[in-house]
This record gives C-alpha cells, structure tokens and sequence, in this order.
C-alpha cells in the first residue's frame, strides 16, 4: 500500500513534466513512421518527397506520377527547399524524421503561448491524439499550426521580424498560414512587420530557383495557383475526404454540394472580423488568445481542404479556448470540449467502430463539434470584457 501511494504522486509530477510529453511526442512520431514505412503506406511523403526531385530534374511539380504515387501534390515550389533535407535521406529516416519535425516545432510553438506551465501542459495532452492523426498522414498541419501561434507569439514580444518569417514561409508552402496576419493590429511595430513580409516573401518566391532555373519556379508558380483552383472544385463535388468544414456538412447533409464557397466564406469572415471593432482590448492579452483560437478554427471551418489530418489546428484552437476559462467552467463549455474530444479527436481512431467512421466522414461530422465552439467563442469576444471567468495568463 504504501509504495503505491509512493508511486500515484510520482507518476503525476512525470506527466507535467514538457520533457516527458516530448518524449511522447516523439515516440508516436517514430511509431507511425515505423508503422506506415513497413505497411508502404506513405503516399503523402512520397509525394512530398518528388516535389524535391521533380524540382531538381525540371519535371512539372503538380502532374499526376502514378508510378510513383497516388494523387499529385498541392504544395507551393518554396516546399522543395523546406523538405529538401528529408528527401535526400532514405525513406525509412526520412518519414520518421518528418513526422518528428513537425511534433517538435508544434511543441515548441505551444511552449511559447502566455498561459502558466499547468495550462501549457494540458493543452499539450488534449492535443496528443489529434496529433497522432495527423501524423499518420505525415502531413504538414502540425507545422501550420505552429507557424501561426508563432506568429502570434512572435508579434506579442515584439519579434516582428521573425514573425513575418513564419506567415511568409507558411503562406508560400501551404495558403492556411497566411492567417497568421490576423494579428496585424497587436504588432506595435506595424511597419516592420509588413516590410519583414515583403522581405521573407520575396527571399521564399526566389529560394527555389536554388534548386531549379527561374523560368522553372515562375512556371510552377502559375501552375500552383491552376492546382488549387481544381482542387477546390473537386474537394467540393467529389471528394469523400475532403471539405470536412462547415461547408462540408452543410452541402453533404443537404445534398447539394454545387453550393458556393463564397456563401459560408462572406458570412464567416464578416462575423470572424466583427470582434476587431474592440480596439480598446487589442493590448489585452486574454481577447488576444481568443482571437488565435478563432483564426485556427476559421481557417478549418471555411475551407474545402480541410481533411481530417487538418483538425490538428482546429483542435489546438478548441482546446486552448477552453483552457482559457478559469475553472470550474461553465457546463457548456465543458460540454462543448467533451464532444470535439470525441467527435472531432476520437471519431478516425479504431475506437470507433468502422461504419461509424465511414457515417461520420461522409457527411463531414467531425467538424461539427468545432462549427458549435466557434459561434459560441465568435459569441464570446463579441461580448468580451476581462473578468473572473478567463484564466489569468502570464503577461
């Protein structure tokens, strides 16, 4: 009795340990690389991993390859020079090194947020799962996450310079980063930040002409902005796997999905830009993390791309909203994060049965849990004010 009563308190203090999660993090990442390596299902890293190749050799880098994998990348021509190290390593390190890459720039990235230790480490726990997803598909969504909490971070202490580094970099390799200008009006530094914008997007538009000629990279860029535009029409139409979004379960519950993107994405972005009236709060750095949740929600919610290895950012968004409340918290909001647990973290593991997973994705459930704490958070900053409710951050 008494060494287990030794042993509970000993275990706790491990959990709140940030070098144990990492550790954690770490070995999910080696597992589902191990695993997706052995079983060859890694069609995402092959495709991540030609986009280097095809740039060095001139090859067209959004054509179909079917010899080399399915589908065909999305990517903008800057992602030669971010994946670079990793294609040049055999497949094996390299997904496994991938994964783990973007476990720890997320890590680092939530590390960085204003909120006392204990609040950091649970929101490293709720997002552990959500992260194993992702990393499943060895996608890059851990990375855009934590390109826009940096870019938050980064304008709060004052870093625009390096701030504008990661919206940049994010931006020229996958479009979501670009949110990360969102916090634009919490710079005290305005200036420096756009001109460090223009600075980083011009060293990412021509950074890849390293690899490749110039023609090349313009070439590629204008055939970037043709692959999207497909990609939108086909993730809205066909694509079972795809537009996991308000958009999503509005237009595949109706059954018409010929509906506009414009017609969720207006309304949104009127109701998302309304809490920007609040000047008086901008310094406040409660109604500034609330803003961040809300811009890693929208950018998920008002997206036909957005799949369920996205959620990684949404999911981030959901549960640092939460742990935003001073406890006890009100029970809708406790409610609210019990049911994006299990609806929006749980419902791609193998504890839901099959069908069930099947059910939900085809008519893009997962984001609904998401959908209800974004209005209920848009409802919140709305009627923003600082009072006992909010947790008390670290200035």
């Amino acid at each position: 009795m008494s060494l287990s009563i030794r042993v509970v308190p000993f275990a706790k203090e491990i959990l709140r340990k940030p070098i144990f999660i990492l550790v954690v993090w770490l070995s999910l990442a080696v597992v589902a690389g191990c695993q997706h390596y052995a079983l060859g299902h890694y069609n995402n890293y092959r495709i991540f991993k030609n986009v280097f190749w095809n740039s060095v050799e001139g090859k067209n880098l959004y054509a179909l390859y079917p010899d080399e994998h399915d589908d065909s990348n999305h990517y903008g021509p800057f992602f030669a020079v971010v994946f670079a190290p990793f294609a040049l390593m055999p497949d094996a390190l390299g997904l496994c090194l991938w994964i783990m890459f973007n476990g720890v720039v997320l890590f680092y990235a939530i590390r960085q947020l204003p909120l006392k230790e204990s609040a950091v480490i649970a929101l490293l726990w709720l997002v552990t799962n959500e992260l194993f997803t992702s990393y499943s598909n060895q996608q890059i969504n851990p990375l855009v996450a934590a390109s826009i909490i940096l870019a938050y971070t980064w304008i709060r202490k004052e870093k625009d310079f390096w701030a504008a580094a990661v919206i940049m970099a994010g931006t020229f390799i996958k479009l979501y980063s670009i949110a990360g200008l969102a916090f634009f009006f919490f710079s005290k530094h305005k200036t420096r930040l756009v001109s460090s914008c223009v600075l980083w997007a011009i060293v990412c538009f021509l950074s890849p002409m390293l690899i490749s000629g110039r023609a090349f990279v313009v070439q590629s860029y204008r055939e970037w902005y043709s692959s999207i535009k497909d990609k939108d029409e086909l993730n809205a139409k066909q694509s079972r796997h795809q537009d996991i979004s308000l958009s999503g379960v509005v237009r595949r519950v109706s059954g018409h999905r010929d509906i506009p993107m414009l017609y969720f994405l207006i309304p949104g972005l009127i109701l998302f830009l309304l809490p920007y009236l609040k000047i008086q709060y901008y310094d406040d750095i409660t109604f500034q993390q609330l803003m961040l949740c809300s811009v890693l929600l929208f950018i998920c919610l008002f997206s036909s791309s957005t799949e369920s290895s996205t959620y990684i950012i949404a999911f981030t968004g959901v549960s640092l909203w939460f742990l935003l409340h001073e406890p006890p918290r009100a029970k809708m909001v406790l409610g609210l994060l019990i049911f994006a647990f299990v609806l929006t973290s749980l419902s791609p593991t193998d504890l839901v049965p099959r069908p069930v997973r099947i059910f939900i994705t085809s008519y893009s459930l997962k984001a609904v849990p998401c959908v209800l704490v974004w209005f209920y958070l848009m409802a919140e900053l709305l009627k923003y004010s600082p009072s006992s409710k909010w947790r008390k951050t670290i200035a």
